[in-house]
């Protein structure tokens, strides 16, 4: 007997190839944005902008906020301010396009399907960005998804959200920036010298664990790993051979150097205060 017809239920995993890649920036900008959003709106959502590097991993460089209205059941984007955004930013740089979607909070929230479904008309498999601006516990929870879709023949069910991996990769200037960030009260912003001291503790931190990992590996207490001992043999072999005394001479110059700096711009701003108190002084006789 002929087996007659049969739908099948069709399931679309993702490449497991795909990676996303994210700028400092775009943090910065949608904390931002969250700490500028309307009294009564929970979150905010926009665009990422960016581009596809050969290897497959989505580049995100930059962001913008899109107004949003949100209920239980359905989300009302502006689609003509998130048009015209695109339109400014394409004209300071056209080699950033659509790469996905962003928004604050924990997680996937229920419209974050609808808002995905509009960007996937935008842009082919978008990534959906997610940030926790709350910095519960004094950490940030940053996540990328993409949707995949389960299809019942040529009618699709659902859309699934999937994790995908993110890299946030930021030098050490951006790196004391985003800690002062995820702390939510600060007194003052760090001076460049606590910005340097925060960064030699780093530093002298991460030493002391190399030298307690390559004792571990002489003594035979850790597995040799090949790949980790050629990162420490390129690193060691990048430092320029000087002798102490010079090196000494050579971080004092520059800390000389920085303390000038300051207090130029010191004088600097007194002299400008001066001006201005001088200058009101002269209106008012």
């Amino acid at each position: 007997m002929a087996l007659a017809d049969q739908t099948v239920l069709q399931f679309f995993p993702l490449s497991t190839s795909l990676s996303a890649k994210v700028h400092p920036l775009v943090i910065f900008n949608i904390c931002d944005c969250f700490v500028r959003r309307p009294d009564q709106a929970e979150r905010v959502i926009g665009t990422l902008l960016g581009s596809l590097l050969p290897d497959g991993t989505v580049d995100i460089r930059n962001s913008y906020v899109v107004p949003h209205n949100e209920s239980s059941d359905q989300v009302a984007l502006d689609i003509d301010y998130h048009h015209n955004m695109l339109s400014s930013h394409q004209k300071v740089n056209p080699k950033e396009v659509i790469v996905g979607w962003f928004s604050t909070g924990f997680g996937v929230t229920g419209g974050s399907a609808l808002i995905h479904e509009f960007y996937s008309r935008e842009v082919a498999n978008p990534v959906h960005l997610t940030v926790d601006t709350g910095f519960t516990n004094g950490e940030a929870s940053i996540k990328a998804f993409v949707s995949i879709n389960l299809s019942l023949g040529d009618q699709q069910l659902a859309a699934q959200f999937q994790e995908i991996p993110l890299d946030l990769r930021m030098v050490e200037a951006e790196r004391i920036g985003f800690d002062i960030l995820k702390t939510t009260a600060v007194d003052k912003l760090p001076t460049d010298m606590e910005g340097m001291e925060a960064t030699m503790e780093r530093l002298l931190a991460l030493i002391d664990d190399t030298c307690k990992y390559v004792d571990d590996v002489v003594e035979g207490h850790v597995a040799p790993d090949n790949t980790i001992g050629r990162f420490i043999s390129d690193t060691v072999s990048s430092i320029p051979k000087i002798s102490p005394s010079a090196f000494d001479k050579l971080v004092n110059d520059s800390l000389q150097d920085q303390l000038l700096l300051l207090y130029l711009s010191s004088i600097t701003r007194t002299q400008l205060s001066l001006a201005e108190k001088l200058n009101t002084a002269a209106q008012i006789l």
